[in-house]
Parts: structure tokens; sequence; C-alpha cells
């Protein structure tokens, strides 16, 4: 199965309050935001990161708002690391099986630990992000992303 597919699955067993939506092919919070419709602020944006140190070695899937920057050093904190760097994009490729962009607040893969900032349930009723693929976004209702993510909620925005 796809991520894409993963990920409607996910939505669907769980009878989360989705809508799917088909748009032009495109990676950038801004546009990708005025498509959908929906403000910047409301995105998720999800980050693969590699974290190391104190006997740290981890890749985490780190999720906050599209109009916020992550702060790398919260991110390792968050899992008792030393230090954080954005994964390459065969990494990225290898956990996620999306391209830079396409990547949706969700982790499929054992090895991707999900840490996501509180500041992303807080703002907006709704979350929106694309859907493992850059042509398609997936806007979901806050709660239900809350529910079904089971993450590691920290803060970790600049």
């Amino acid at each position: 199965m796809t991520t894409h597919e993963k990920l409607i699955a996910l939505l669907e067993q769980h009878q989360a309050r989705y809508q799917l939506m088909s748009h032009e092919a495109t990676g950038k919070c801004e546009a990708v935001a005025a498509i959908r419709g929906t403000a910047i602020g409301q995105g998720a944006k999800a980050l693969v990161c590699h974290v190391k140190g104190n006997g740290v070695k981890q890749h985490v899937l780190a999720v906050l708002p599209a109009d916020q920057q992550a702060d790398l050093a919260r991110v390792a904190e968050a899992v008792g690391g030393r230090r954080a760097s954005l994964a390459s994009p065969a990494e990225v490729d290898m956990l996620t099986g999306c391209v830079f962009g396409a990547i949706p607040p969700f982790s499929f893969h054992p090895d991707l630990r999900l840490v996501v900032d509180p500041l992303l349930f807080e703002r907006f009723s709704e979350i929106a992000f694309n859907a493992g693929l850059l042509d398609r976004s997936v806007v979901l209702n806050t709660e239900d992303y809350r529910r079904l993510c089971n993450a590691n909620v920290v803060k970790i925005i600049q």
C-alpha cells in the first residue's frame, strides 16, 4: 500500500471527519493553503529529522503549524537526543514513501517517531496537509487527528 492509501484507510477505519481534495501539485505551504482555501497556520508541516546524541540515534517526524519554524534543538530534546538535522531525501523516501512537501502528519514506519507541537491542536478546528502525494490534500478535524496520531506532544517551535 502507498502512504496515501494507508492514510485514507486509517481515516476511514476510525471514522475520522475529513475531506479529500485533488489539486495542482505543489509543495509550498502558502500556495497549497490558497488552493485548499485554508489558513497557512492550519497546515500541518511534517519534517523528517535525524536525531543523535546521548546514546540516541533516531528518526523523528516533527509536526507543527505550517506558519511556524521548527526548533531542531527542541526536536532533539523531545526524544532525549542532543542535536537534530533534517533527513536526506533518501531517508525521507525510505521512512515515509513520500517526497518533501507530500508527507502527512502520521508515521506509518516503526522507526519514525512522531512528535507534534501542541500549537497545532490549539488554533483551528481543522488541520490540512498533503496526503502522501503533492496533488492530494486532506482537511481533517483536529480532534480526530489528536485521537489518531498517537504522538508525543511537545513544544518544538521557535
